[in-house]
């Protein structure tokens, strides 16, 4: 471990270097390369000169120890070598975290589309609680939410909502929410006060660049079409809609949120990239899963994650098998306890399979 500890650190130092190169500095491609991959190692690097640092003191207190004669001095000592030598495991087991291989898409922004599933009327209400309770999350974290395109319903929620959540780290914590979600509780319109049981799916993609996806332009194929919606007088009359095809994966992405059609046309490429990325992604996942599966799951859309219980105000978690009675909360968009659950089951599940691995 330690071996690939120093090795991080040098290849830091070395960066540091390069950072300062003018020819470096005068290349924005390399500029950007090298100062992310010094971020994404920086808090590895502090902690271990961190670890270094308290060694070498214990290292230093020991010989200290050893030939002090004073009796006072030397119980200031041991207490001191005693909190030095409490931090060693903590700081071991921190690197080991750290050392775990990070998911290349956690500092990225996020394209979320949320939708009404099972249940009618009540599963598109629930989605747009589902909107709400993100909403409120994303805004408590800094992050900045855009609706890029919504279909409300007549009853209430939506049929379908697609978001933009920006800001630093957004994908590694909404990337947990992939999958189905099931609302159970008496919807509004139920009379005789029966429970009914709903679901609503929540699918989480790291925004991705068009230069960082192989797509060509002869790949896709763009139709244009009336905008239909709520009133305005470019509804049904300008041909500003954009429906725009993948040929190769057979992704589609319509877009009419805009009443211009090159906004349009922006939106759907960013969430068709995105998209033609995750279904790379899936397909490779899908060959990783058929050895090794980890405990948070594949991220499947058609796996059920969460229960949200109403009658009991209860949440549960079903990959980790986490029950919170806090149902009233979390919808208020405090997700951080269920969140921080399956950040550190994952964490431990990738320790585990590192060791097996070493």
């Amino acid at each position: 471990m330690f071996d690939r500890l120093q090795a991080v650190e040098d290849r830091y130092e070395r960066l540091n270097e390069l950072l300062s190169d003018p020819d470096i500095v005068s290349d924005s491609n390399k500029l950007r390369e090298y100062s992310k991959e010094q971020s994404d190692i920086q808090e590895m690097v502090d902690v271990y000169r961190v670890y270094k640092s308290v060694k070498e003191q214990l290292a230093d207190t020991r010989e200290l120890m050893e030939i002090e004669k004073d009796a006072e001095m030397l119980e200031m000592m041991k207490e001191e070598f005693n909190d030095l030598n409490k931090q060693v495991p903590e700081l071991e087991e921190r690197l080991r975290i750290l050392l775990i291989p990070k998911d290349p898409n956690d500092s990225k922004n996020v394209i979320m589309e949320i939708r009404g599933a099972a249940g009618g009327d009540e599963a598109n209400i629930f989605a747009g609680d589902l909107f709400r309770m993100y909403t409120r999350y994303a805004e408590t974290q800094g992050w900045k939410v855009d609706v890029m395109e919504a279909t409300p319903n007549p009853a209430g929620g939506y049929k379908e909502v697609i978001l933009m959540i920006n800001g630093q780290g957004a994908y590694s914590k909404f990337k947990y929410e992939n999958g189905a979600h099931r609302v159970q509780r008496v919807p509004a319109t139920e009379s005789q006060g029966r429970i009914h049981t709903s679901t609503a799916t929540v699918a989480c993609l790291p925004e991705v660049h068009v230069e960082d996806v192989e797509i060509h332009e002869k790949d896709i194929r763009v139709d244009t079409f009336a905008s239909s919606g709520a009133g305005g007088q470019s509804v049904n009359t300008t041909m500003s809609a954009v429906r725009m095809t993948h040929l190769p994966t057979g992704v589609v992405v319509s877009m009419q949120d805009e009443r211009s059609q090159i906004k349009n046309r922006e939106k759907a490429m960013k969430i068709l990239v995105a998209r033609v990325a995750d279904k790379h992604r899936q397909e490779a996942q899908a060959e990783i899963d058929a050895t090794r599966k980890t405990a948070v799951g594949t991220g499947d859309r058609s796996e059920r994650i969460r229960t949200y219980n109403y009658p009991q105000n209860r949440v549960t978690d079903h990959r980790i098998g986490l029950t919170i009675q806090k149902l009233d909360q979390i919808v208020e968009g405090k997700l951080d306890e269920i969140i921080d659950a399956l950040i550190l089951d994952e964490q431990a599940t990738r320790l585990s399979n590192l060791n097996e691995d070493a």
